[in-house]
């Protein structure tokens, strides 16, 4: 008993991390979890630590879990308990599997198990540095070859002497063919101080680069001033995901533009996956003065809205960029801007991830992502499988996609681009 009673502490005291993403990112909002009354375990002693962590993760789905797919039962799920507490695991693999397979019932891919290992990297990428070389990585379409896209300045890579188009062949002597690039990011991410040698494909030559690794900050956003043929100054502002930098980075970003005088802004959004919760409301409240943000509501129909705050940077004409790949996080603030008349959208529907989950750690350092609430849009539309809409569709032709690169983004290079800034144009000779 007093075993049971000491993890059902753990449950209650655990900081709940709030998940607005695509890849199961967090943010550092700490919510308090009620006190629990929950049913006992018939048969089977969860006094050994691989019952006591599927019990865990069982408790947690019992008391938060909101259900959008319609398959969660109560009823299914208490005897699903009482068939796995009465089972013996060898070990923590066994109970891993057990767990996964549990949460497969209820046919949410964004409620998941992750094991130790899974959960320390989950949450690098929303801590806005990380361990690495400072390269920036895409597989190539056509030669499913792994290639630097570009070395971050002032980094261990930039200073080597690593190129934008350098090829990986080999990670520390380790053939790169075939290899994601997912992979390829373990093998080069490691403690600071440690060396990773890349053999770099340049040219016709092989070039190796011991390089020695660092702490990289991880820049969210990036901006530039764009003059049009009527010489008015626009702001293009790109945010690449909502990590624990990016509010910081979009402030910095839209004041340095403001001493510059610029007429408007575009903002792109295309192709940000989300982020965190914290930093999107952050963000809205910098083009906002007033209105709501967003609203989340559970299963039991608590809400929880969130406004503008009266502390917007600027009140300048604003468009922004959309597309399939802005989700969650993207689709809070352009939902937000977008109903509060503060911008016109411009591109392509939006993904349509409009659930927010929780991330507990587990006793043993494993972790779990759970669906506990949906997220509504300032008018109350839930986008959830649905996306938003822009307010003028702008989509590439496959030859502009094939031939597109990322540095032609916000450029006259850039169709959606274009469109957006015409839309601004227009409005400014309005106004």
């Amino acid at each position: 008993m007093a075993k049971s009673v000491k993890w059902r502490s753990f449950l209650r005291t655990t900081p709940l991390l709030l998940i607005l993403g695509l890849g199961g990112v967090t943010t550092a909002v700490t919510l308090g979890a009620p006190g629990l009354t929950l049913p006992s375990a018939s048969g089977g002693s969860i006094s050994d630590s691989p019952k006591e962590v599927i019990d865990q993760v069982w408790q947690i789905v019992y008391r938060d879990y909101l259900d959008s797919s319609g398959d969660y039962d109560e009823k299914t799920w208490r005897q699903l308990r009482r068939n796995l507490l009465q089972k013996s695991f060898a070990g923590s693999a066994e109970s891993y599997e057990a767990i996964r397979g549990m949460l497969a019932s209820l046919n949410d891919p964004y409620t998941r198990f992750l094991d130790p290992k899974q959960f320390k990297e989950m949450r690098i990428d929303t801590s806005g540095e990380l361990m690495g070389v400072g390269i920036q990585l895409s597989l190539d379409k056509a030669t499913k070859e792994l290639v630097v896209v570009s070395p971050i300045e002032g980094t261990p890579a930039s200073r080597a002497g690593v190129l934008s188009k350098d090829v990986i062949v080999t990670i520390d002597g380790r053939s790169t063919k075939g290899m994601s690039t997912e992979d390829a990011v373990k093998l080069i991410r490691g403690p600071e101080g440690s060396e990773v040698v890349l053999g770099l494909r340049r040219g016709g030559e092989i070039i190796d680069f011991p390089l020695t690794r660092d702490r990289i900050e991880i820049n969210a956003v990036s901006y530039k001033l764009n003059t049009t043929q009527d010489q008015r100054k626009i702001g293009y502002i790109r945010l690449k995901q909502f990590n624990a930098n990016a509010a910081k980075e979009m402030r910095e970003a839209a004041r340095s533009l403001e001493d510059q005088d610029v007429d408007g802004y575009v903002l792109d959004l295309r192709g940000n996956p989300g982020g965190l919760l914290e930093a999107s409301i952050d963000i809205a409240r910098q083009w906002l003065n007033e209105g709501i943000i967003v609203s989340t509501q559970t299963r039991e129909g608590i809400r929880d809205v969130r406004r503008a705050t009266g502390s917007a940077i600027t009140d300048k004409p604003l468009v922004v960029l959309i597309d399939q790949g802005s989700a969650s996080a993207s689709e809070i603030l352009s939902g937000s801007l977008q109903d509060n008349a503060r911008a016109k959208l411009v591109g392509q529907k939006t993904f349509g991830k409009g659930l927010v989950q929780a991330v507990r750690g587990l006793s043993d350092g494993s972790g779990l992502t759970v669906t506990i609430a949906k997220y509504l849009t300032p008018k109350g539309t839930d986008i959830h499988k649905n996306g938003i809409e822009p307010d003028v569709k702008s989509e590439m032709t496959e030859k502009q996609l094939k031939d597109f690169t990322i540095e032609k983004l916000g450029t006259s290079q850039d169709s959606q681009y274009v469109e957006a800034q015409k839309i601004l144009t227009k409005k400014l000779k309005l106004n």
